[in-house]
């Protein structure tokens, strides 16, 4: 078992279009035992408030916009996320050197400082697919490549696949996160991720936070699914 001090390692996307499906939802966890993930479709339905209406629930949140823009316009951005007192925020890697150093000086010139992770290569693509929109060297090459970029930038992290975990942990330093979605259980269908892997395996590959969506949310018993994903991650098995 990973000894990592990151024991609340499961992020619960809230993908829903209204803040009322993600609230009802939310009522059904366990703030203890997972963190909450609000990403471009809910926000853009519910606005900030859905942030504050979690947070009143107890729950940390992972603001998913993944800003990717000009320097000035992305720290704006990270200053305002920083503002909803949301414990987790990220930008894209591929926006580039300016545009992490901004990022990094916004977070740091807040009153809240949330965690900062730059997204390295989506778990949707595949070495065809960045080769389709003009990447070189495949998917392991360019999450290293940007993965290096984030940490030399003084991000706290990256957001990856767990297949690439076991890469990463080899070149990155020990307390920088590697946040992985594509979490799928043990005979899930894959949906419309390329790279996944099961929660015990992404733990033992050397992930600090799982992103682990429909198993959870459309689950008949949200909190049991939950509880036994802990339990998997505990004994170190399949879930």
């Amino acid at each position: 078992m990973d000894s990592r001090p990151f024991p609340k390692r499961v992020i619960v996307p809230l993908d829903f279009d209204s803040a009322a499906q993600a609230l009802a939802l939310a009522a059904r966890l366990d703030p203890a035992l997972c963190r909450v993930k609000v990403g471009k479709e809910l926000f853009t339905a519910a606005g900030p408030e859905v942030v504050q209406d979690l947070h009143d629930r107890g729950f940390e949140v992972f603001l998913d916009l993944k800003y990717h823009d000009i320097p000035n316009t992305v720290a704006g951005a990270c200053r305002a996320a920083a503002r909803l007192g949301v414990w987790m925020v990220d930008v894209h890697a591929s926006g580039g050197e300016a545009m992490l150093h901004a990022a990094r000086a916004a977070i740091d010139s807040s009153a809240h400082r949330p965690l900062l992770t730059a997204v390295t290569i989506l778990t949707s693509l595949d070495d065809a697919s960045l080769e389709a929109i003009g990447f070189s060297g495949g998917v392991e090459r360019n999450v290293e490549r940007l993965a290096r970029l984030a940490e030399s930038c003084g991000l706290d992290g990256v957001v990856c696949s767990a297949q690439e975990a076991p890469m990463l942990r080899r070149v990155v330093q020990p307390g920088f996160r590697l946040v992985t979605p594509g979490i799928r259980l043990a005979g899930a269908d894959a949906h419309d991720q390329s790279r996944i892997v099961t929660p015990a395996e992404a733990v033992r590959l050397g992930a600090d936070y799982l992103v682990i969506g429909r198993q959870i949310t459309q689950s008949k018993d949200p909190a049991a699914t939950l509880a036994s994903i802990r339990k998997s991650l505990e004994e170190g098995t399949p879930a």
